[in-house]
């Protein structure tokens, strides 16, 4: 049983021995005065224990005598020009592994530049390779200077931010230089860019797009300046801005390593919004007042003054608008958007025109204004800044800020055209159906442009208890000013019909004429008459309208009557013979009427009533139920007068004998093409079919009453 393995020998596969090796960090070593080092040291290959120890020993020059420095095993080891550094922690040893440990210093200072060696005693069976390895520590001066340029502390938003950092060192060795320039805010520090040791760009993640956008970049100067510019600042760019200049070495076997840094605070910048400064005004380029007054025709020129503390910086989109409306707009690439048809205002308004007169400076005109063109006029500014390029190679914009002026008012005033109105009855209705006929007449007509024009409209109240709104004046229709009819919904049908009709019979004389009044005729009357002049696009435009006092119009109303009257014209004595009867109307308070006639009969006064035959007003025959079908050829019923209707039954039977009337209806209709409207009805008195058959008949007739029929019998 081997229970110590450092007396084993390693042997190499050809046989021999292994050989000792001992290596330290690849020299020469150069460091900055009062900055730390670590120098480590490994040994491979060795016999004995897995744990070696370690000493360090090093001499100022290659002759100079060699000074212990500190040792793994061996607290006793150091030279007493070291002791107090070593007790102090200072100068220690630090074991990595069994077979690796590390020199640091955590102040070098220049008298600790020189030849480093670190030792391994030997635990090996058979002395082999080397035990000792020498590097070389070079201590140089800190010479490294970071000198910043203070930052504004304030600029405007979508301006360009330099910042200027210069970092130098007194060149004494190869030792090269890096700059980084940070931004912190509140205790979170962010990378923006750094450049070097070796020349190259490595930028912070959240800073990389603008980089590659052009948005931030490098300006390498002389005499170690070095600039970094960050174009079209936003109010994320705000912090505390840093610089950090950094000396670097680059040892044997490729590695770099910082020796020295220092970073410096460049100073806070602070991000004024755009619309903090941006400044909107509308004026009048003829007047400074806050109003304007112009005439027809004439031209609207305002100007929208636009200011800035980055106004270079900024793209603008400029609109003027007319009581919140859009009429025109200069985009960001200055192509102009004219809006003046929106809301179907087309041929109303002027030709608006918008352009570009100077810095800040953008001008309205509107030529050939009319009264459509006057309002409160304002000017709306949106600022753009460029954040980038996009994919396709377009600029990525940040609305900044949107102002809009106060409003300037402009007036279009045309002195408007003023007349008189008479409305007056030309003839006057006694009672419904009669015939009615208002004229509006207007006179002492000032003002009115050359080739002005008059239209008029007709209104009417219904009065309460005729059947219409006597809260409300309804439309009944107008001619404008190309003399065209607009029949209101109400009366719309009576106009197309001709019952009711409007006429412009001269210049200064409009009528409305009733053909046949109806109840709800009755009410007040008014005339409304406008005047109309031609814009600058050529079209009509009302410029005022006037309306007449209120004319009633109203008659007694008469409840229409109505009278029948039969007589008999053939009396039947015997079987067989003809019996025909005439019945004639009478009428009150109907004018153009029609009638429709019934015959009826009865066996006596108090048996059921039976239908023989129908007329309508419209003269269309028919036969009633009780007609027996074979002797439909002995009735006829026709009209043998304008009110007088006859009836006549041939070849009378037994079973005709009894009562016979007329019952009629009279009816009326309110305009051509509507159906009948039933205005009365009445019967006549009866009369009697009454004879023998043995030829012995007798006839009596009379005329009767209902209440004297009864008695007769």
């Amino acid at each position: 049983m081997l229970e110590k393995a450092f007396f084993i020998t390693k042997l190499p596969l050809d046989g021999g021995c292994l050989a000792r090796v001992v290596k330290v960090s690849p020299g020469p070593l150069i460091r900055v005065e009062g900055q730390s080092i670590s120098i480590r040291c490994d040994v491979r290959d060795y016999g004995g224990p897995r744990e070696q120890d370690f000493e360090w020993v090093m001499s100022r020059d290659a002759s100079g005598t060699r000074i212990k420095i500190i040792s793994t095993f061996d607290a006793s080891y150091s030279h007493p020009s070291l002791s107090k550094r070593v007790a102090s922690g200072d100068i220690t040893v630090v074991r990595l592994e069994d077979n690796e440990v590390e020199l640091k210093i955590t102040e070098v200072k220049p008298q600790d530049a020189g030849l480093y060696w670190c030792q391994t005693p030997s635990t090996d069976l058979v002395i082999s390779g080397n035990y000792e390895v020498q590097v070389q520590l070079i201590v140089i001066p800190n010479t490294l200077k970071v000198s910043p340029q203070t930052p504004p502390p304030v600029i405007p938003e979508g301006s360009d931010l330099t910042l200027s950092c210069n970092v130098t060192r007194e060149l004494t060795q190869s030792t090269y230089l890096s700059v980084t320039w940070s931004v912190k805010r509140g205790t979170t520090s962010e990378e923006i860019l750094a450049f070097g040791p070796q020349g190259e760009v490595i930028v912070g993640a959240k800073f990389a797009r603008r980089f590659a956008d052009g948005g931030i970049r490098l300006v390498p100067g002389r005499n170690g300046l070095f600039e970094l510019v960050i174009t079209k600042v936003m109010s994320s760019d705000e912090g505390i801005y840093e610089c950090n200049g950094t000396e670097w070495t680059h040892e044997n076997g490729g590695k770099w390593i910082k020796i020295v840094e220092s970073l410096k605070e460049m100073g806070t910048v602070s991000i004024t919004p755009t619309g903090q400064s941006l400044s909107v005004k509308a004026s009048s380029s003829s007047s400074s007042s806050s109003s304007l007054v112009l005439s027809p025709g004439n031209t609207l020129a305002l100007i929208c003054s636009v200011s800035a503390d980055n106004l270079p910086s900024l793209a603008l989109e400029v609109s003027w608008l007319a009581d919140g409306r859009d009429i025109i707009t200069m985009e960001r690439s200055g192509v102009v958007i004219s809006n003046t048809t929106i809301g179907g205002t087309q041929g109303k308004r002027g030709d608006a025109n918008l352009e570009r007169t100077g810095s800040g400076k953008y001008r309205l005109l509107i030529t050939g204004v009319s009264g459509e063109d006057g309002g409160g006029y304002a000017c709306r500014v949106r600022a753009f800044i460029e954040k980038g390029k996009s994919a396709g190679g377009g600029g990525r914009w940040h609305m900044a800020a949107e102002k809009t002026s106060s409003p300037l008012l402009v007036k279009v005033e045309q002195t408007k055209p003023n007349f008189t109105l008479n409305l007056e009855s030309i003839i006057s209705p006694q009672g419904t159906s009669e015939r009615m006929e208002l004229a509006c007449r207007v006179t002492n007509i000032t003002h009115l442009p050359l080739g002005g024009r008059i239209g008029v409209n007709w209104e009417h109240t219904a009065l309460p208890g005729t059947g219409g709104d006597p809260q409300n004046a309804h439309a009944i229709g107008s001619l404008d000013d190309q003399g065209n009819l607009l029949p209101g919904s109400i009366y719309s049908d009576r106009l197309k019909s001709g019952v009711v009709s409007l006429t412009r019979t001269q210049p200064d004389t409009f009528k409305l004429q009733f053909i046949h009044t109806q109840e709800v005729d009755m009410g007040l009357y008014a005339c409304s008459v406008s005047a109309w002049t031609v814009n600058n696009r050529g079209n009509f435009v009302k410029i005022s309208e006037q309306q007449s006092s209120p004319l009633t119009v109203q008659w007694a109303i008469k409840r229409p009557s109505l009278n029948v009257m039969a007589k008999n014209i053939r009396v039947v004595s015997v079987g067989g013979a003809t019996f025909e009867m005439s019945c004639i109307v009478s009428t009150e308070n109907l004018g153009d009427v029609g009638y429709s006639v019934l015959i009826q009969s009865q066996e006596s006064l108090k048996s059921s009533v039976r239908t023989i035959m129908t007329l309508s007003p419209d003269s269309v025959l028919q036969h009633g139920g009780a007609t027996d079908p074979n002797r439909r050829d002995n009735l006829v019923l026709a009209k043998s007068g304008p009110a007088e209707f006859r009836f006549r039954l041939s070849g009378v039977q037994l079973s005709d004998r009894g009562y016979y009337w007329c019952d009629i209806t009279a009816w009326t209709k309110q305009q051509p093409g509507q159906a009948w409207t039933k205005a009365t009805s009445a019967e006549s008195n009866k009369i009697r079919i009454d004879f023998q058959e043995n030829g012995e008949a007798y006839i009596r007739y009379r005329l009767h009453s209902e209440d004297t029929e009864s008695a007769a019998i």
